[in-house]
């Protein structure tokens, strides 16, 4: 008896009550096995990278910081600064 055969005859012998449960888990699997193929697709887990990232964007300083009576183009201008220190071209 093969492997896929032993589980559904395991699966016959169950209560329907419980058929509904097993139905739930072949889903998770499924979709746990889909996530990490995608994750192997695109060269692995990448949450490093962004943290690594949002840390060094969050660590760069505005020349000087905001305040409620700035002008809105001066707080534009020092955005675009940063953006600029991380690399970015608007």
């Amino acid at each position: 008896m093969t492997i896929r055969e032993t589980a559904i005859a395991k699966i016959q012998q169950l209560p329907e009550s419980l058929i509904q449960e097993i139905i739930d888990f072949i889903d998770f699997i499924t979709r746990n096995r889909q996530t990490k193929t995608a994750i192997d697709l695109f060269g692995g887990d990448r949450s490093g990278d962004w943290s690594r990232w949002f840390e060094a964007t969050e660590s760069l300083e505005i020349a000087s910081q905001r305040t409620p009576t700035a002008p809105t183009t001066e707080y534009q201008q020092q955005l675009l600064g940063k953006y600029r220190q991380q690399g970015l071209d608007l």
